[in-house]
This record gives structure tokens, sequence and C-alpha cells, in this order.
């Protein structure tokens, strides 16, 4: 029972992200006013806002991705699905702050939730080995 509580919230997470790509696609609006990722504090200056939305649009989906074969993985019994899940939090919390503007303002909005929840993930399984499954 553990084993598909962990994998879905593992696809869960995974599916989130793509709510932050059409965020960043302008597709919707998570909250009225929200403009992530425009103010980049590593990318906007750089490279400008629509492209700064293209390179995150893109590591979202990447991420999302990772975390539902990482997902998959726990469902299945591979014990591949660790290396996936540290690969995909590490990658997700990279992205948010990159994405950041710096501003702690509404950081719940901006990936600071995700952030937490990926630091919870990475805790557990690198440093606690926790969950452990028979395969």
């Amino acid at each position: 029972m553990l084993r598909v509580i962990i994998g879905a919230f593992a696809v869960l997470h995974g599916l989130v992200h793509l709510l932050y790509f059409g965020q960043s696609q302008r597709i919707f609006e998570l909250q009225p006013g929200l403009a992530w990722p425009d103010g980049s504090w590593a990318f906007s200056k750089l490279f400008g806002l629509e492209s700064s939305r293209i390179i995150a649009s893109i590591s979202l989906v990447v991420v999302a991705l990772l975390f539902l074969v990482g997902g998959f993985g726990i469902f299945i019994k591979q014990a591949w699905w660790r290396a996936v899940v540290i690969i995909s939090a590490s990658l997700s919390t990279i992205i948010y702050l990159l994405f950041w503007d710096g501003n702690l303002n509404k950081f719940d909005q901006k990936g600071g939730v995700g952030i937490l929840i990926n630091l919870v993930i990475l805790t557990s399984v690198l440093i606690f080995h926790w969950p452990e499954f028979d395969f």
C-alpha cells in the first residue's frame, strides 16, 4: 500500500510541474497577476522574457516526465526509481531557484512549496534511505 501511495505522490508531484508549464507558456495564470518565470534573476536579463519562458517550459516538461517515470518505476517495482526521483527532485529545485525573481513576496506561488517538497523527498531518499521497498 505504501508503494502505491508514494508512487502516486511522485506522479502527482510531476503533474504539478505541468501547471507551471502552463503558467510559463501563458496558457493560463496559476494566480491572478503571477508573472512567473518573468523576472528570473538568472535568465531574464541574459536571454529576455520569451526565451526564458521557453527554457522554463522545456525544463518543466522534462522534470514532469522524470517524476512520472520515477513514479512508474515504483509501481512496476524497479530499483532504478530511486535514482530517477533524486534527479527529478534535484532538477526541479534548481529550476525553481534559477527562475525565481529574487523577491520573497509570494514565494509559495513561485515554486517555494515545490522546493520544500523536493527537499523532503531528497532528505527521505538520500539521508534516511526511506522508503525501502522489497524489490
